[in-house]
């Protein structure tokens, strides 16, 4: 080096000239870089002795750190289609726990209405055959009944039988007194009927006959016993001024043995007959007035008279109103009601199967993931066998079962559940079992290993708690299948049983085509309060499927 250079001072020196290089910066660039820098490296420190600084930093360059659960969480949240089937169950679980305590009404409860009804009263028929009355101390048999007949239809006065004699002894038309040979009287025969007039009263033989000889002679009067008796145009009889009897040509007769119809009654009905007449009203001693039909019976040649009545009758298919928003069922049972204890049911028989399922599925799966070998092949096949089982035949045999043995219905349930759960386990092993075979050849199970933990520990502690999301997502996806079976089963009339109700058994109700169109609100709640739930479910699943694993969302 030249001494001329050896006197310049490094100051002195002359500047160099930056090329442009690709990649680098130009000298005022980088000088304004460096004065930027520590600017805010001196607004951000504190002297801390001999002129040294501290840094820290401040809330702009600090790096938030989430929980692996903070972060499936934040996921999830950020699905609107999750969110909103989670909005949905919300709702559900309320409409159902919650709403089922505030409703006024009980699931059972039952209501009535007042309905006017026609119902069969009496029975009215024109005699045209002959009646028989027995003497005192006398009997007419059937048989010699039907001597009787064939002997008027002959037109002949005496008949045999077995060798003795009878005699038939006309005393007016269309009435005969029987005797014997020797004179004896065994009864008479008459086709006009003597009803009593007053309830409770049986007329004597006597009395009967005397009044059945003058009416059909034509006679206003006569004597029995002394007493007198007289017989008016309509054919009321009366004895001291009080009416005793009547009699006419038709015979009513009232269904029920502690109803007594009256004359006015009986004559009200025979004018109404004469003039063909179907419909007349009437009004009994107690002052109440009601409507009778008469329909004539063409299998049995009489007359039926309906009455009708107010009758207290199941409020059954009322009309949503105030009283109940959405009407009531065919047992008369308030329908909103119904559906917060049937969504209550389906929701706890959906969660209990799944719980029964998934504890099996794990312990079978984690000890064949685990040990493999025979144990594994062992419960594989056990597994197979359980996928070949046609289990919907038989859960209904089983149903049919439990219907012929009239199981309880709280404890028919109990047994749906059980069932239920244990034929649906096998999915959930399968499950558990691939992701243990994937998990148990990990570092950390070698560590497990090597500090002697036992093997239960490592399975429950360690194996299991690294597939709980997906056991997560398929109970969440599987509860909305398992409702839809139980429903299944309820309509067919094999699950859950009255009084209890679940959704399933509520659209049971909906068993003909005239109940189908023209009660809509029996089934469209409950229809549609079950696809909200089991689409609500798999919203849920799907969500939870992508949160915990972001790399399946496409």
């Amino acid at each position: 080096m030249s001494d001329s250079m050896k006197n310049v001072k490094p100051n002195d020196r002359p500047p160099m000239r930056m090329q442009n290089v690709p990649g680098t910066v130009s000298r005022r660039h980088a000088e304004k870089i460096t004065k930027e820098s520590v600017k805010n490296s001196s607004a951000s420190s504190t002297p801390q002795g001999d002129g040294e600084q501290q840094y820290s930093l401040n809330d702009d360059r600090r790096v938030k750190v989430l929980s692996p659960g903070a972060m499936v969480a934040k996921r999830f949240f950020r699905n609107r289609i999750a969110v909103a089937g989670l909005v949905i169950l919300a709702f559900m679980f309320l409409f159902s726990f919650l709403g089922g305590i505030l409703t006024p009404y009980k699931e059972d409860q039952q209501f009535y209405r007042t309905d006017y009804q026609n119902k069969e009263y009496a029975g009215v028929v024109r005699n045209v055959d002959f009646r028989f009355a027995s003497a005192e101390g006398q009997k007419l048999d059937t048989v010699i009944q039907a001597q009787v007949v064939l002997a008027t239809q002959k037109g002949s006065d005496s008949f045999s039988y077995r060798g003795t004699e009878y005699q038939l002894i006309q005393e007016g038309e269309d009435f005969y007194r029987v005797a014997t040979a020797d004179g004896t009287t065994l009864g008479i025969a008459y086709k006009d009927v003597v009803s009593s007039s007053v309830e409770g009263q049986t007329l004597p033989y006597e009395v009967q006959y005397g009044i059945l000889k003058a009416y059909t002679n034509g006679e206003d009067s006569f004597e029995v016993g002394g007493k007198s008796y007289t017989i008016d145009e309509d054919g009321g009889i009366f004895a001291d001024g009080a009416e005793l009897a009547f009699i006419s040509r038709y015979v009513v007769q009232p269904i029920l043995p502690d109803i007594f119809l009256s004359r006015a009654f009986k004559e009200e009905l025979v004018a109404t007959l004469e003039d063909g007449g179907e419909e007349f009203m009437f009004t009994d001693p107690n002052g109440e007035a009601h409507e009778y039909t008469i329909r004539y019976r063409a299998d049995v040649k009489n007359w039926s008279v309906l009455q009708e009545t107010a009758t207290r009758v199941y409020d059954t298919y009322a009309s949503p109103s105030r009283t109940h928003w959405l009407g009531t069922d065919r047992n008369g049972m308030d329908m909103l009601t119904r559906l917060m204890y049937g969504g209550r049911v389906s929701l706890v028989i959906g969660f209990i199967v799944e719980i029964i399922s998934t504890v099996l599925g794990i312990i079978m799966g984690g000890l064949a993931g685990y040990f493999g070998k025979w144990v594994d092949n062992l419960i594989m096949r056990i597994v197979d066998i359980f996928y070949c089982i046609p289990s919907m035949p038989i859960i209904i045999i089983l149903g049919a079962a439990m219907d012929a043995m009239s199981v309880d219905p709280q404890i028919r349930m109990i047994y749906l559940m059980l069932i239920l759960g244990f034929l649906g386990w096998p999915g959930m092993a399968r499950l558990i079992r691939g992701q243990i075979l994937s998990l148990r050849e990990q570092e950390f199970m070698t560590a497990t290993e090597a500090c002697g933990i036992s093997v239960s520990r490592r399975i429950f502690k360690h194996l299991i708690p690294n597939v709980i999301p997906q056991i997560i997502v398929s109970v969440s996806m599987g509860i909305g299948g398992t409702i839809i079976t139980e429903s299944t089963l309820s309509f067919l009339g094999l699950g859950v049983k009255f009084p209890f109700a679940s959704w399933g058994n509520i659209i049971n109700d909906v068993n003909n085509t005239f109940v189908l169109t023209t009660y809509w609100f029996i089934w469209i709640p409950a229809g549609t309060l079950l696809l909200l739930t089991v689409l609500a479910f798999n919203l849920v699943g799907d969500g939870l499927r992508d949160a915990f694993d972001p790399k399946m969302k496409r």
